[in-house]
């Protein structure tokens, strides 16, 4: 007998979630059918490796990420179109049908087309969603099971796509305040491969006829060049298996808890990420509230969408404070990683009732300490890059020609 992780649907409508004992898969769905439940996803669960399913999940995700990764303004312009033909009139299938008809990206295409498929077989749009972990991130999934249950799916779906807009608006500051630095960095990497690889080596026969002894930082310079001729593709190998190795660290508990800390760490873009989680908490609490999602739910959800393993226990610390009697604000100034702003407005919230518009607030104001950043970040970048290509550029060009200052003791030798 094998165990087996499920998610089902009453016949009342339910959400349900478990495991069960079965000889296989198909076993599986046949009791849980039996039972009058509708199936969603039923995946076999590895005991003896149990450790391991957290790991391999977040694997499998990436994967399927990578496998259809869709862009983030198209999957704004879908929801945007939906939420319009909803509430125009058409069913949620109608409405999918049509937008996968004049969808032009094949992988989305694909997805739209197994999205009407599954609701034609009676799956709620939230449950054919979650089929797609690798388009369709949790707050959209919980977003539009909260549209389902209140009733108010076009109105969750227009908020959800303006929330994506406003995202997709802060990644791409953030990327263009990036694009001058990575190139310029990848520029000064190209042309020290080539002053190593081919530069170099022809000095290296010049300085050879000239028979003198050679400067000290002259003579490091042509060994690093002729150890890096001789194991560059051992480099490059190793190079390539560290990020890999790194990045599978990432992936488990611990390795995302190191990481995500040095980030927040780093000068200026640790401020820079900081900020960025916080508005996300924020505008994500908010709206989440705001759509009759419960408190516990949404502290849940909250774990998922910060994408920060630092907050995400700071979150789930403060969710088991909440449940157990204490306020919201003084649960999040407990776990001492939110700024007292955001707590002091959330405080101000509960005492008023409009906790959910002024997270919405404070997100506003954290999406402008973000823009802000990438501003100054993009005044202070450029110059401080000009000056380390000229720094290495320069020094590598002086130590190289360091020994015709010496010619004439060459000469005379």
């Amino acid at each position: 007998m094998a165990q087996f992780n499920y998610i089902v649907r009453s016949q009342s409508g339910a959400r349900q979630e478990g495991n069960i004992d079965a000889k296989n898969i198909n076993d599986a769905s046949e009791k849980l059918r039996a039972d009058g439940l509708t199936v969603i996803k039923i995946l076999e669960r590895d005991t003896s490796f149990d450790f391991l399913t957290p790991f391999l999940e977040r694997l499998n995700l990436e994967i399927e990420k990578f496998k259809n990764k869709v862009p983030l303004s198209t999957l704004v312009f879908f929801t945007r179109q939906l939420a319009t033909m909803f509430a125009s009139g058409l069913t949620i299938e109608r409405s999918i049908f049509f937008l996968a008809q004049e969808e032009k990206s094949k992988k989305f295409k694909k997805v739209l087309v197994d999205l009407e498929t599954n609701i034609k077989r009676g799956l709620l749009l939230s449950d054919a969603l979650e089929r797609h972990p690798g388009v369709f991130f949790n707050l959209y999934i919980a977003l539009v099971r909260a549209g389902e249950v209140s009733g108010k799916l076009a109105d969750t779906l227009d908020e959800l796509s303006s929330y994506m807009e406003t995202v997709e608006d802060t990644q791409r500051k953030v990327k263009s305040a990036m694009y001058y630095p990575v190139f310029i960095i990848g520029f000064l990497f190209f042309m020290m491969f080539i002053t190593f690889t081919f530069i170099i080596p022809q000095f290296k026969s010049v300085y050879d006829q000239l028979g003198s002894e050679l400067p000290y930082y002259t003579v490091l310079l042509v060994n690093i060049s002729e150890w890096f001729q001789s194991n560059f593709f051992f480099l490059s190998f190793l190079i390539f298996m560290g990020l890999v190795v790194l990045w599978l660290l990432s992936l488990t508990d611990s390795g995302r808890l190191s990481k995500d800390r040095l980030l927040l760490k780093t000068p200026i873009f640790g401020a820079l990420i900081e900020q960025g989680i916080l508005s996300k908490f924020a505008k994500t609490f908010g709206i989440l509230v705001g759509s009759g999602v419960s408190i516990m739910d949404s502290m849940g959800l909250l774990q998922k969408v910060v994408d920060n393993r630092v907050y995400e226990l700071a979150i789930n610390k403060a969710a088991k404070n909440i449940e157990n009697g204490v306020n919201i604000s003084t649960a999040l100034k407990e776990t001492g990683e939110f700024p007292p702003i955001l707590i002091q407005l959330l405080a101000t919230g509960e005492e008023t009732g409009e906790i959910d518009g002024l997270a919405l607030k404070a997100s506003d104001f954290y999406t402008k300490q973000v823009n802000a950043i990438v501003d100054r970040l993009t005044s202070i970048i450029e110059p401080l890059l000009i000056v380390l290509v000229g720094a290495v550029i320069g020094g590598i060009v002086i130590v190289t020609y360091l020994p015709i200052f010496h010619f004439g003791e060459a000469l005379a030798n």
